[in-house]
């Protein structure tokens, strides 16, 4: 393939990529945007194995990679659960700046990968190396910890070290430092240590970052650790000259920015006071005062009372989190939504930007179990129909429910936009306990008079009310 067809191929992918984005923005035709993705990377993959860039004696090395590679994903794509979904994605995150590194290292090492630079243009593709392993080496060991806390491997909680902005200040003028060394250095010897000294810097404060945030922020960690791992891949185009791959990882890097600026208004958070931590735990309390602990009683209910609710009530918002995911309960769901809107009932579903651990994982869930689009809504088009609707069931969520977000200024999660189930006629939350959710911030609502507790396993539960409303 030569070189212009190559460039033909990279814009129609570039295209494909761009309508690809355009369709995940919406559920309706999220399908169309995966299709368009997948065949804008088919293109992209085989035009840059047959274009000019690559060796024809390296085919061979090429197919076994891509065989393995695409064994590796297909294996994982079929085995994952849909609860595990954050955590592999996470993990993507990882081997593309796992990649990021390498390419970094071996573009550093070959000397014919900066034959006829000269001046200028050597400086520059040097500053692409630095930076390109800086970025990976960030997104990887941050994605490494983010999978280690999406998987409950490490602990939700924030570790906040003493002194760590003062830290993180010193890392980077380290980084800066050794950015001059490296790009003074004449030969590949002189300039190895420096190299490896900022990434092993990186890689702690990649470590760093992404321990001191907590469990409440980690859906806004995801969605910036795939703005990372998009910079990388542009890095990386840098470094190997590819104008396909610096497009496709600009793309990845500013839509993903821009989904973690959407999220943390979803929170009411900065994206800097997400990176600096310090949130979604009780530790986070401001000093002067704990958060007002919840009191009152709690009323909880069977399978056949909350049944009997639900038949009764001629509107219904359901209010899905991760324990629903956790107990694969989305189908039973869907059932039971089936069941209701055959009867009259107006169901509808009220979905948190930061419901579960990855953005958009209730919508996956909903529509993996087939539950209609027209019923799923965001936080911001519910909120001012729950004190007209007759049940709120809350099925395995806390922190986006907890009236707290509204009522304590000194609780952590002070300012959070939350959906206001409370203001139901009657909100029913299905929990296994009454532990507190992931940020560790105990829920008023438990003990609210209008509040009903259904305890057990999301899916046993709703099996028994499906049966009591066939009934």
């Amino acid at each position: 393939m030569n070189s212009s067809l190559a460039t033909v191929s990279y814009i129609g992918a570039t295209i494909l990529f761009i309508l690809s984005l355009g369709g995940l923005s919406n559920q309706e035709s999220s399908r169309r945007g995966n299709l368009f993705g997948m065949i804008g990377m088919t293109i992209a993959v085989l035009a840059t194995v047959f274009g000019p860039q690559v060796n024809s004696g390296g085919y061979a090395w090429i197919v076994g990679a891509m065989v393995i590679g695409g064994s590796i994903g297909l294996y994982l794509a079929r085995s994952v659960q849909m609860t595990q979904m954050p955590e592999l994605v996470a993990f993507m995150h990882s081997m593309v700046g796992l990649a990021a590194v390498l390419v970094g290292f071996a573009t550093f090492v070959d000397p014919t990968a900066t034959h006829g630079f000269e001046g200028a243009a050597k400086t520059i593709h040097e500053l692409e190396i630095y930076i390109g392993i800086f970025i990976g080496a960030v997104t990887l060991s941050g994605s490494v910890i983010a999978f280690g806390k999406l998987s409950g491997r490490i602990g939700g909680n924030p570790v906040l070290l003493p002194g760590r902005h003062w830290l993180n200040l010193a890392g980077l003028l380290a980084v800066i430092y050794f950015g001059g060394v490296f790009m003074g250095a004449e030969t590949v010897q002189a300039g190895t240590m420096p190299i490896i000294i900022m990434t092993v810097i990186a890689l702690l404060f990649g470590i760093h970052m992404v321990m001191a945030i907590g469990g409440a922020d980690m859906p806004v960690v995801v969605s910036m650790l795939n703005s990372y791992s998009g910079w990388a891949a542009a890095a990386t185009g840098f470094m190997l000259n590819n104008d396909l791959l610096i497009v496709v990882g600009a793309l990845v890097g500013s839509s993903g920015a821009i989904l973690s600026y959407i999220m943390c208004n979803a929170m009411n958070r900065s994206f800097i006071s997400v990176i600096a931590g310090g949130f979604g735990t009780t530790s986070a309390a401001p000093a002067g005062g704990g958060a007002v602990q919840p009191a009152g009683e709690v009323v909880p209910v069977n399978a056949t009372e909350a049944a009997e609710l639900l038949r009764e009530a001629k509107s219904v918002i359901v209010v899905p989190g991760y324990g629903m995911a956790v107990a694969q309960a989305q189908h039973t769901v869907f059932e039971i939504t089936k069941v209701l809107r055959d009867k009259g009932v107006n169901v509808r579903f009220g979905i948190h930007p930061v419901a579960g651990r990855m953005p958009g994982h209730m919508n996956v869930l909903l529509a993996e179990a087939k539950v209609p689009y027209d019923v799923v809504f965001e936080m911001d088009e519910l909120n001012d129909d729950f004190p007209t609707t007759d049940v709120a069931i809350v099925i395995g969520a806390n922190d986006i429910v907890n009236p707290a977000a509204q009522d304590d200024p000194t609780s952590p999660i002070a300012g959070m936009p939350v959906l206001e189930v409370w203001k139901a006629k009657t909100s029913i939350v299905m929990k296994r306990s009454m532990a507190s959710g992931y940020a560790g911030v105990d829920n008023p609502l438990f003990y609210k008079e209008n509040n009903r507790m259904l305890f057990g396993d999301a899916k046993k539960m709703l099996d028994e009310v499906l049966t009591v409303l066939r009934a």
